[in-house]
């Protein structure tokens, strides 16, 4: 299975805790299945939902500074000059993620000054290593991007099977549902998709579906208790993966059969 998806939505609506269930849900539905989390977004704490020890710092691959300036040949926090714009990367994955479960973490960090846009050894290597995570990797890829995508650029894009913009039943996430998939649409990603999340009733799912028209919604996930119960606790979510409620496993395998 190479199966690339990636995840986005405004703060607050779920969008890791989501993430996290998927991967580890395709892990646990495919045990044959590579399945690696790559946590995007600048707020990082996807390892919380996949039960990986935050006790031992994770070291974002834009913070790995020797092995940034040796595979540009140019000292991170530099702007300008000469380096490699087509550096190795291809060992990172391996080499800086942790597992558990069947789902390998890689935590990518952002770059501290310049922008999003700019030409820097960090941001160099975070695209290089995005490029190489969808094109070039023969497994499952999750993405927990920021709302912005920033990591995915046009050359990759084409190949990512789905991005799933997950909403509430409130406006402010169906407002930045709007501008994700336009991100999106603009960087040429072809399968757009919407994941109703903490949804209470039907009147959440109509709210949903009235309110974004053109839309494919790939499913709706209740308010769950079991969430809310291991965010207090500081622990992940249905601990046993079998357990997660019926309607998130229905999503997975609508997931899965992209790759067919």
């Amino acid at each position: 299975m190479s199966l690339k998806l990636a995840v986005g939505g405004k703060g607050g609506v779920g969008k890791t805790t989501i993430t996290s269930l998927i991967a580890r849900s395709i892990a646990a539905l495919n045990k044959e299945t590579k399945v690696i989390a790559i946590d995007a977004d600048p707020v990082a704490n996807l390892a919380a939902g996949l039960g990986i020890d935050e006790s031992k710092p994770i070291t974002p691959v834009s913070e790995l500074s020797d092995l940034i300036a040796e595979r540009t040949g140019a000292k991170p926090g530099t702007m300008g000059g000469f380096f490699t714009l087509n550096p190795k990367v291809d060992d990172i994955p391996d080499r800086f993620s942790i597992e558990k479960d069947g789902v390998k973490l890689l935590v990518m960090g952002t770059v501290q000054q310049g922008g999003s846009g700019c030409i820097c050894p960090e941001s160099t290597i975070l695209k290089a290593l995005m490029t190489h995570l969808v094109l070039g990797r023969n497994e499952v890829v999750v993405m927990d991007m920021e709302a912005g995508i920033e990591h995915l650029g046009r050359a990759t894009s084409g190949s990512v099977d789905a991005l799933i913009v997950v909403v509430n039943p409130g406006k402010r996430s169906r407002v930045a549902a709007d501008k994700i998939r336009k991100l999106g649409t603009d960087i040429g990603i072809k399968n757009i998709v919407v994941l109703g999340n903490r949804i209470k009733s039907d009147d959440d799912k109509k709210l949903i579906k009235e309110s974004m028209p053109g839309y494919e919604i790939l499913g709706f996930i209740p308010e769950m208790d079991e969430i809310a119960a291991s965010d207090r606790d500081g622990t992940r979510p249905f601990d046993d993966i079998t357990k997660i409620p019926e309607e998130l496993l229905a999503v997975t395998r609508k997931l899965i059969a992209l790759d067919a």
